[in-house]
């Protein structure tokens, strides 16, 4: 078995619960309100929602004759609010399992493609920070957008900080696999119970059901 240096997590579905679709939606649809269209296309709503890219931003923006910049500025703090609130609220919480994260006995770091920001006060709050020599997540800008994985830019950043050789990437997602894949490392997929019935196109390293397993591959 490969011998590991430093592990990378998700976080949203590995670290901590996911946030809820609606939730989403409702951020989604205050960014709109706010800039003055109060009934937009469920379409565009989803869109925005679940991982919209710069050209797909664009196109709907222009739809509504609405500033790219202006309207994600609006969605980004709207998202990041509802998101700030979900966790105050106890609607969204740490995994149990988190506590393994501890007994790695290598370096570790989180990537995600959510806001920096949001990664920072989650690690906070549930007092997680410490377990972690680095984390990245995505900057509140459109640049940003295709910076996500599957890219493997902020990947390659915590590898730097982590002064890592052999990496292990853990993720609920299959473009974290694929953008493991890209980075040339080993790949756990986590199937959760909210991913139970995720067929993936591209394989894993491995996959398990709890980082209790993650924790028994790099010992």
């Amino acid at each position: 078995m490969t011998e590991y240096d430093a592990v990378l997590f998700d976080s949203d579905g590995v670290l901590v619960e996911p946030p809820a679709r609606e939730t989403q939606l409702e951020a989604t649809r205050a960014a709109f309100r706010e800039v003055g269209v109060d009934d937009p296309e469920r379409r565009h709503l989803l869109d925005v929602a679940s991982g919209v890219t710069v050209d797909g931003l664009h196109e709907i923006c222009a739809a509504y004759d609405l500033d790219a910049e202006t309207f994600w500025d609006a969605r980004e703090r709207h998202d990041e609010r509802s998101q700030f609130e979900a966790f105050r609220a106890n609607a969204r919480r740490r995994y149990d399992d988190v506590t393994a994260v501890a007994e790695l006995p290598v370096k570790r770091g989180v990537v995600s493609n959510n806001h920096h920001s949001t990664i920072e006060f989650k690690l906070d709050f549930f007092d997680l920070r410490p377990l972690f020599d680095t984390f990245y997540g995505r900057e509140m800008t459109i640049e940003s957008l295709s910076l996500k994985k599957p890219n493997t830019h902020y990947i390659e950043r915590a590898i730097a900080d982590l002064n890592a050789e052999s990496v292990l990437y853990v993720g609920d997602s299959e473009s974290d696999v694929v953008a493991a894949h890209g980075a040339e490392l080993d790949s756990v997929f986590l199937r959760r119970s909210h991913r139970r019935d995720v067929d993936l196109s591209v394989a894993p390293t491995f996959e398990v059901d709890s980082l209790h397993d993650v924790a028994a591959l790099v010992k």
